[in-house]
């Protein structure tokens, strides 16, 4: 399975911020290049080897009881040729990651019962136990996956009846919403304390069923279900479900915007990336042309240079402002230290004591 590269994808400014390279022209009787990273930097050149690769491959193969079926751009090269190949080709997925799930599913609907696919991408191990859910029961997908002392070989299957079938199901905007190659991840808050809430909020499991399939927008209480799991990924004892109460208590205790929920603005576009690529991207996967909405329409915008950039929130810039943040500490009321009252300010909703003191008649 090969990658395909557009000019007009997401991942296009992503692999431009790599550096540039020099394009090679890829031919049997070429000198492999010297600086292979910088080969590999430019998408034309992986296009011509892939292409080159899957042609010689074809030929090479002399095995009559073994059966080469090749991604080639849109199309698939096989050898013996496969009797159908209508569900797997013409193929417009950009990755291989989620092309290799369509080849699994086509696979297992033709005979094939035990199935493996080797990867080190953790991607693949999710869409895999997704995809394993919809298999029949007798089949078995397995994951080569890692390298050196980290290789395991995964049963997609089992952990998919392990999961259940609605949780396996909603697994991939899961892993979108939690931080993904075209989804930024909670600063300070990783994949497993994530998971840690998802044990304990099972309603989230159905809100993210509703998105998991190519979704025409997000439902409000499925934003609202949302919502409060970001809360609890910050503060697992808040009992807040609004997120800019959540974040305003919080920076009240800690002082520090790192450490504290996004907005309820940038989390909005947030979900609407996550479901992107969760739900209208992977969620897809076992479509072999899927109709995707443009993603200005979903959390993304494009720069004048014509490159896919993340809109981040529709609220001013609080860099641009001139004001100052302060806050103070007091619990029971306001004292001589304290800095709302050294600065001649009045408590606000971002102190302590939630702006209920009135230092000015102490």
């Amino acid at each position: 399975m090969w990658d395909r590269y557009l000019s007009d994808s997401l991942k296009a400014a992503t692999r431009a911020k790599r550096g540039t390279g020099i394009q090679r022209r890829v031919v049997g009787d070429a000198a492999i290049p010297r600086n292979w990273q910088n080969f590999l930097r430019v998408d034309s050149n992986k296009t011509e080897l892939f292409a080159f690769l899957s042609e010689a491959l074809l030929r090479w193969l002399v095995q009559e009881d073994k059966q080469l079926v090749i991604t080639s751009d849109m199309e698939v090269l096989s050898k013996p040729p496969l009797p159908d190949r209508t569900s797997i080709a013409p193929c417009t997925h950009e990755e291989a990651d989620s092309r290799m799930l369509l080849h699994v599913a086509h696979a297992a609907r033709n005979g094939h019962h035990k199935i493996m696919i080797q990867t080190v991408d953790t991607d693949v191990v999710v869409l895999a136990v997704a995809v394993a859910q919809t298999l029949q029961p007798e089949d078995e997908l397995w994951l080569a996956f890692g390298t050196g002392k980290n290789f395991r070989y995964l049963a997609a299957h089992e952990i998919a009846a392990g999961l259940g079938p609605e949780k396996a199901c909603a697994l991939p905007v899961f892993h979108a919403l939690t931080g993904c190659d075209t989804v930024s991840s909670f600063v300070g808050h990783g994949k497993k304390t994530a998971w840690a809430v998802w044990s304990v909020l099972p309603e989230l499991t159905l809100a993210l069923l509703k998105v998991s399939s190519a979704p025409d927008d997000i439902p409000q209480e499925v934003m609202a279900t949302i919502e409060r799991f970001v809360i609890l990924v910050y503060d697992r004892t808040s009992t807040c479900t609004e997120i800019n109460t959540a974040r305003r208590k919080l920076f009240a205790k800690r002082h520090n915007v790192q450490t504290i929920p996004p907005t309820k603005a940038a989390l909005e576009e947030h979900v609407k990336r996550a479901v992107y690529q969760g739900g209208h991207v992977w969620g897809t996967v076992l479509v072999s042309t899927p109709e995707l909405p443009s993603p200005c329409e979903w959390g993304w915008s494009k720069s004048p240079e014509g490159d896919y950039e993340p809109f981040w929130t529709c609220l001013p810039d609080a860099g641009q402002s001139s004001y100052e943040l302060v806050s103070c500490k007091c619990k029971k009321g306001c004292v001589g230290q304290c800095k709302c009252k050294k600065s001649h300010l009045q408590c606000t909703a971002l102190c302590v004591c939630e702006g209920e003191c009135d230092w000015s008649s102490l």
